[in-house]
């Protein structure tokens, strides 16, 4: 089932996640909902704070930017509690972008090397590690799940610069394909 993406400004997006433990009622029909939710909006990777859901649930494709970062080739993962270790390497900029700011995009700066720890839905553990552009999607997704976005990642004038655009997603101005929810309107 398709679900909603919450966008920018929703409470929800800025809350801690919580840890998932084997008995989760209706894992597997929830991480099933969020590839499709996934694929429908177009998008390599998301978590479950973008479809409502303050759980450590993230999915991630590589294969839709795979054509520019031969890394994410054949590269789909269901991470639950997943965990994340920087390692020694050059922290470089790109730009991202998240179905929950539609239509933005910004230069971050992200570490190229990680450690990656979690568990599949049959809660079978991996470890790995992770380079390039799939480790800039696998920290952007579980920054999801810490309640931070990409543009907290930004600087103060980037963000400034961007105010406008982000008050139109907040006040329900900003339009999307897919289907979305808006923060709660302020009283």
């Amino acid at each position: 089932m398709k679900l909603p993406i919450y966008l920018y400004g929703h409470p929800v997006l800025r809350r801690e996640s919580a840890e998932i433990t084997p008995d989760y009622p209706e894992l597997q029909k929830l991480v099933d909902d969020m590839w499709e939710t996934m694929y429908y909006s177009e998008g390599c990777g998301l978590a479950a704070p973008q479809i409502g859901r303050n759980d450590r649930i993230v999915v991630i494709d590589g294969s839709a930017v795979a054509e520019h970062f031969p890394d994410c080739k054949d590269r789909k993962f269901t991470l639950i509690n997943p965990v994340i270790e920087v390692l020694e390497g050059d922290t470089v900029t790109r730009d991202e972008g998240c179905l929950s700011l539609p239509d933005l995009s910004e230069a971050v700066p992200r570490v190229e090397h990680i450690r990656l720890t979690w568990v599949d839905e049959n809660f079978e553990p991996h470890e790995e590690e992770i380079s390039g552009f799939l480790a800039r999607i696998v920290q952007h997704e579980c920054d999801h799940l810490e309640g931070k976005l990409y543009i907290d990642h930004i600087s103060p004038i980037r963000r400034q610069l961007i105010r406008g655009k982000l008050n139109n997603i907040i006040t329900g101005k900003k339009r999307v394909d897919y289907p979305v929810r808006y923060a709660p309107k302020k009283k």
